[in-house]
C-alpha cells in the first residue's frame, strides 16, 4: 500500500495524499499535488504512519506528483503576486459598483489559469457584472464564492482569547451549532465581547465542557431547596456548578458556601424533608418524619464564610 502522508495547502487547509511515485520526502518540502481543480503546491506537514493512523484519513485516492522545481517556484511567486494584483482591482471595483460583499481572500490556480474569489456577505449579491471587469482584466476563469463569517475565519486564520490558534483552522472539521443557552448554562457572562469570537458568532468552545456542566447540575441542589445542617435549614441561594459548590442562607441571614463533597448526600428536593420530595406525616416512619433526613447533617466544619464577613 501506497505511503500517505499529510501536506499542508493553501491557508490552514491540510489534507492526505498517496505518495505512490515513492518520493523521497521530508517534513516541510514543498510538493505539487493533486487539487480539487488541477494541481496546487504544498508542504509536507505530517508523514509518521502511527500519527496519520490516528487521523482516520479515510479513503485518500489523490497523490503527490513530484517535488517542486526551479519553475514551479517562480509559478509560485509569479501567482502570488498575481493575487496581490486581482485582490486591489476587485476591491476597486466593489466600490465602484457599491456592492455588499466583503472581499476575504483571492486564490490563483496552480497553473494561472483560474482565480478564485471569496467573499462574505449578509445577503445576495448580484455579481455578474463584477465578474465581466475581472474576467477582461485578467483573461482568464473567474469564481466567486459567498462563504459564511466562521468560514472566513477559518480561512484567514488568527488567536482567539485564549491565545492558541482557531480551533476552526487547526482541528475542528465541521461547525455545530452553537446557541445563547449553552452559555448560561455555564454561568458565563452574557456580554457578547466575552462569549463571541472572532467571526462575530458565538465561540465554538462553549461546547465543549457544556456536558460537565449538565452533569454537575444534575447532582447538585437546585435553588431553593432546604438542606437540613449542623446548623439548622439552610436554603439554597446560587450554585456553582464548575467548582462544584453551592451557597447557602441560614435562619439569621448570613450565607455560606458549602463544597459539594461536604454536602449531605441527595437526592434534593425542595421540600428538604425527605429523600423523596414529598413531606410525609410526623411520626410516620419514624420519629424524624419518613427516615433520614434529607442526606443527614453537615459536620459544622463544613462552612465556608464569604469574604469579607465575620468568622
Amino acid at each position: 500500500m501506497a505511503e500517505i502522508v499529510q501536506v499542508s495547502l493553501r491557508g490552514s487547509r491540510k489534507e492526505f495524499f498517496l505518495n505512490s511515485r515513492k518520493l523521497w520526502l521530508r517534513l516541510r518540502d514543498v510538493v505539487v499535488v493533486q487539487g480539487e481543480h488541477g494541481e496546487s503546491a504544498g508542504n509536507v506537514f505530517l508523514k509518521d504512519p502511527t500519527l496519520i493512523e490516528l487521523k482516520r484519513p479515510g479513503n485518500v485516492t489523490r497523490e503527490i506528483i513530484r517535488k517542486v522545481t526551479e519553475e514551479d517556484l517562480d509559478q509560485i511567486d509569479h501567482n502570488r503576486a498575481r493575487e496581490r494584483e486581482a485582490f486591489e482591482y476587485c476591491r476597486e471595483r466593489i466600490e465602484l459598483r457599491e456592492l455588499k460583499m466583503d472581499l476575504s481572500e483571492v486564490e490563483v490556480a496552480f497553473s494561472g489559469h483560474r482565480i478564485t474569489y471569496y467573499f462574505s456577505a449578509e445577503h445576495r449579491v448580484d455579481f455578474r457584472d463584477l465578474v465581466r471587469d475581472l474576467a477582461t482584466r485578467f483573461q482568464c476563469r473567474i469564481e466567486l464564492r459567498q462563504i459564511g463569517v466562521r468560514d472566513n475565519a477559518k480561512r484567514l486564520d488568527g488567536c482567539g482569547p485564549c491565545g492558541r490558534a482557531f480551533c476552526c483552522s487547526t482541528w475542528l472539521r465541521d461547525f455545530h451549532p452553537v446557541t445563547l443557552r449553552m452559555a448560561r448554562e455555564q454561568q458565563l457572562s452574557l456580554n457578547p465581547s466575552k462569549i463571541s469570537g472572532v467571526c462575530g458568532r458565538l465561540m465554538c468552545c462553549l461546547a465543549y465542557e457544556l456536558t460537565q456542566y449538565r452533569d454537575s447540575a444534575e447532582r447538585m441542589p437546585p435553588v431553593g431547596a432546604e438542606l437540613r445542617t449542623g446548623q439548622g435549614v439552610c436554603t439554597v441561594t446560587r450554585t456553582e456548578a464548575y467548582q462544584e459548590a453551592v451557597w447557602v442562607r441560614d435562619d439569621e441571614g448570613g450565607e455560606h458556601r458549602i463544597a459539594y463533597a461536604d454536602l449531605p448526600p441527595g437526592p434534593y428536593h425542595k421540600c428538604g424533608d425527605c429523600n423523596c420530595g414529598k413531606k410525609k406525616p410526623a411520626g410516620a416512619g419514624g420519629a424524624n418524619g419518613g427516615g433520614a433526613p434529607e442526606g443527614g447533617e453537615a459536620p459544622p466544619d463544613a462552612w465556608a464564610d464569604p469574604p469579607g464577613d465575620p468568622a
